[in-house]
């Protein structure tokens, strides 16, 4: 994969998760706290810094999210 489909990816799914987080009333730490991450985690994952979440991460997110 080309750099900038990896950005636009990331960026796509940082767009995504900012979204639910704050449609569920959640901050970044309270997300994190629930997700059992860091909040560093969901920061960089929201502002596209991480490229690739592992699985599990995006498995504890999306659970905290219900």
């Amino acid at each position: 994969m080309d750099d900038a489909r990896d950005d636009g990816a990331a960026g796509a799914f940082g767009a995504a998760l900012r979204r639910h987080r704050r449609a569920a009333g959640l901050t970044q730490e309270a997300l994190a706290e629930r997700a059992g991450v860091s909040a560093r985690a969901v920061s960089d994952l929201e502002r596209g810094l991480a490229r690739a979440p592992h699985r599990d991460t995006v498995a504890r997110l999306a659970d905290a999210l219900g």
